[in-house]
């Protein structure tokens, strides 16, 4: 056996089962080993401060994982560290793997992204739109048009967050909650679809991004265009090919101990454990993601692992297959990984530390179409998303990149901030 193929089996060994085969040197992809070492001493550092309880760190080149490092505790309170298979809540992460299944339903001639979302979901025809969304009496306007499935797909489509109307006071973030909307877990999609639609707008399809439940009715389309339930769907045609064993809407009775826990900074400095919001909904419940739900979110209910994630992005990296397995055409992931912002709807004049500066949106993940001062190491065309609990993933195609950080922390973390120059720095050529 050769040094090279004798360390790669040393990292198979070491990674969890289902990546073997997907692994490599960090030199034998062209990064450097020392400068990966960096991303665990600093995800240590933020252990050491009281920041994380722990976190997983995973960095690939040109197909093959070379970075794959675990850091804390899972579980503060029983002393558990944090493992490679350990369980995560991937929140909005979520959506991205929704978009593929719209993506396959497309190639199959179930749906086109230009038509209405009415065309397969009547339930949203001949919506109204609200004059002004934030004014506390309801004035009903004409849609200019109605929403499409790329609408949906980009946050484009005149929908709200769940974070609007949850404690929002004008007429509209009222009639959501009169609709129950606010309790997404006590609905199936089917329902969610048929309350939106008795419900206006809260701006015209087409002329504003709005991050917004959009990826929940996704997964009615995908539903509906199938013929499948959305969960059994995803498990048949994404996770099983791609050998995601450990991930989908809930964690079965015999994985609870994988499960991490959810932390939050305790107001004295340090971290106390916190019930984990249900995805995509922003509802507290201290069920979440140990049994079934009867809402399957879209938006933000899978856990997943970093080594099941990973075969996703590497899927994504791949153009659209893995291991000999095509999920979507080449063309397909091109097409869901390009910006379809207009110019006036990118938020370019952001304050330098903001985020979402510079950033575009594809189909169903962000594309950074503008370097800004968040993190000036980040690559024009790099693309990704996060999950509103210190989760996040981000591909570079043109440096044949792949980077994942999971932790559960609330509010979100610096963590992926400080990771993020020094995935791009390991990058020797």
């Amino acid at each position: 056996m050769t040094e090279q193929s004798t360390s790669e089996a040393q990292i198979s060994s070491d990674c969890d089962s289902n990546l073997r085969g997907s692994t490599a040197e960090p030199q034998a992809v062209g990064l450097s080993e020392e400068r990966l070492k960096a991303i665990s001493s600093t995800t240590q550092r933020f252990v050491d401060d009281g920041q994380l309880a722990g976190a997983v760190t995973v960095v690939a080149r040109r197909g093959k994982v070379a970075h794959f490092e675990v850091c804390g505790m899972m579980n503060i309170e029983t002393d558990k560290l944090m493992q490679k298979d350990t369980i995560f809540r991937i929140y909005s992460m979520t959506k991205p793997v929704a978009a593929v299944g719209v993506m396959m339903l497309r190639e199959e001639g179930k749906l086109t992204l230009d038509a209405p979302a009415s065309a397969y979901l009547p339930e949203l025809s001949g919506l109204k739109v609200a004059q002004a969304s934030d004014a506390e009496v309801f004035t009903p306007v004409k849609a200019d048009r109605e929403m499409t499935v790329q609408d949906l797909m980009q946050h484009t489509a005149g929908l709200p967050g769940a974070a609007r109307y949850m404690n929002g006071v004008t007429a509209v973030d009222k009639l959501y909650r009169k609709a129950g909307l606010h309790h997404l877990p006590e609905c199936d999609l089917q329902e969610l679809v048929e309350r939106l639609g008795k419900i206006p707008l809260l701006y015209q399809p087409g002329t504003k991004w709005h991050y917004s439940i959009a990826a929940d009715v996704l997964g009615r389309l995908i539903e509906v265009t199938s013929g499948q339930p959305f969960d059994q769907f995803l498990a048949e045609r994404i996770f099983q090919p791609l050998g995601m064993v450990d991930t989908g809407f809930y964690v079965r009775s015999e994985k609870i101990g994988r499960l991490a826990g959810m932390y939050g900074p305790k107001p004295t400095g340090g971290l106390q454990r916190i019930d984990a919001p249900a995805g995509g909904t922003g509802h507290i419940s201290k069920t979440s993601f140990i049994k079934k739900p009867r809402f399957l979110s879209a938006g933000g209910g899978l856990v997943s692992t970093a080594a099941d994630f990973a075969r996703f992005c590497l899927m994504l990296s791949g153009k659209g297959a893995l291991s000999g397995k095509r999920l979507i055409k080449a063309e397909s992931v091109e097409l869901m990984t390009r910006n379809h912002l207009p110019q006036n709807l990118i938020p370019l004049d952001k304050k330098p530390e903001d985020r979402y500066g510079g950033l575009g949106f594809g189909l169903g993940v962000s594309v950074r179409v503008q370097q800004t001062d968040w993190v000036p190491s980040s690559q024009i065309g790099e693309y990704g998303w996060i999950g509103g609990t210190s989760t996040e993933f981000w591909i570079s195609p043109r440096d044949e990149l792949v980077a994942i950080i999971l932790a559960q922390h609330i509010p979100f973390s610096a963590l992926s901030h400080a990771v993020k120059p020094l995935v791009y720095a390991a990058v020797e050529g």
